[in-house]
């Protein structure tokens, strides 16, 4: 049984790794008290931040919602701008994503907001950082949106959005003994449920992949046309399998399914082993895997909050930044 898996239970693992998890909140509960006696200091960068991210460990949605967020407000004309940590790069310094940007440098999905959105993305170890450089680089900038970043309690921020899943919270205890990086129910401005049975109340988003596939080039291939070809689907995501599940109830047949750490870097790959098969990916996948095989089909998730979550979201902001968004 994996550690995951035993995290939708009180089994034997988690009993056993439950004393642990009594430290982890002791320690968490002990820096949340110094940053509210102001012994550690939460700076605020002069916009609005609104920071996206979760209370579990693993995927849950935080990215793809991030981009809805931004492509929300970038349709209703508002400058926005994405920041990150970055998390798997091996750089450790405050650098701009731009579009040629090395995804082992700034990080997969940092690269990916930044081709989805075109928007803004920098990332920083120190969040506060990385949105003051965004800040300096493009002044224009109304409202810094963070992907990831609950718990980086240096960073001020104006509103939170808390993404679940499928799993809810689980069996409920914190890490290790359950997915938990802090307690549950805990203040939050809104509550985003990526999954289709919600344990508890929030708003709700609808994810579905694409009909089509794109190539490294941009060349669309729709879903129906790749029916009866040899497919081999490859995902390096926090739950592999629900990219697996998603191709499967689009009709395809998948000849082998190749899952691999979450944010894996590809570096391994072999592109002859697969020379006989189509290759689908998720688009988190891509920005990495089109340099080592550029035959590669990133399939797109589309990620669609309800209208009333937009427009709580709009209400809060405007509310922040005493502007209307339109």
């Amino acid at each position: 049984m994996s550690l995951q898996h035993s995290w939708l239970g009180r089994g034997a693992i988690a009993r056993l790794l439950w004393p642990l998890s009594l430290l982890f909140g002791a320690i968490a509960g002990v820096r949340r008290l110094l940053y509210r006696r102001g012994v550690l200091r939460t700076e605020r960068v002069g916009v609005p931040v609104v920071v996206v991210g979760n209370v579990v460990a693993g995927g849950a949605g935080k990215t793809p919602a991030t981009m809805a967020i931004v492509q929300h407000w970038q349709a209703a004309g508002l400058a926005v701008g994405v920041i990150s940590r970055g998390y798997g790069r091996a750089t450790d310094d405050c650098r701009e994503v731009l579009p040629t940007s090395d995804p082992r440098d700034v990080g997969d999905e940092p690269a990916l907001i930044r081709h989805a959105t075109g928007a803004p993305v920098f990332v920083a170890r120190k969040r506060v950082e990385a949105a003051r450089a965004l800040l300096a680089a493009h002044p224009q900038t109304r409202v810094i949106v963070s992907d990831d970043g609950l718990q980086h309690l240096a960073l001020g921020r104006d509103i939170e959005i808390c993404v679940f899943d499928n799993r809810g919270i689980g069996n409920g205890w914190l890490l290790p003994a359950g997915p938990l990086r802090e307690h549950w129910p805990r203040p939050c401005d809104l509550v985003l449920h990526s999954g289709d049975q919600p344990a508890f109340a929030g708003y709700r988003a609808q994810r579905t992949l694409a009909n089509h596939a794109c190539s490294h080039d941009g060349t669309l291939t729709p879903l129906a046309e790749l029916k009866g070809r040899r497919l081999v689907a490859v995902a390096a995501i926090a739950r592999p399998d629900a990219f697996f599940d998603m191709l499967r109830a689009q009709g395809l047949e998948l000849a082998r399914c190749i899952a691999l750490p979450d944010h894996d870097d590809f570096s391994g790959w072999q592109p002859a082993d697969h020379a006989d098969a189509t290759l689908l990916c998720t688009e988190k996948d891509a920005v990495k895997l089109w340099r080592h095989d550029p035959r590669a089909l990133a399939v797109p998730l589309r990620f669609t909050p309800e209208a009333a979550f937009f427009a709580a979201l709009d209400a809060k902001l405007s509310s922040r930044d005493g502007h209307q968004v339109a």
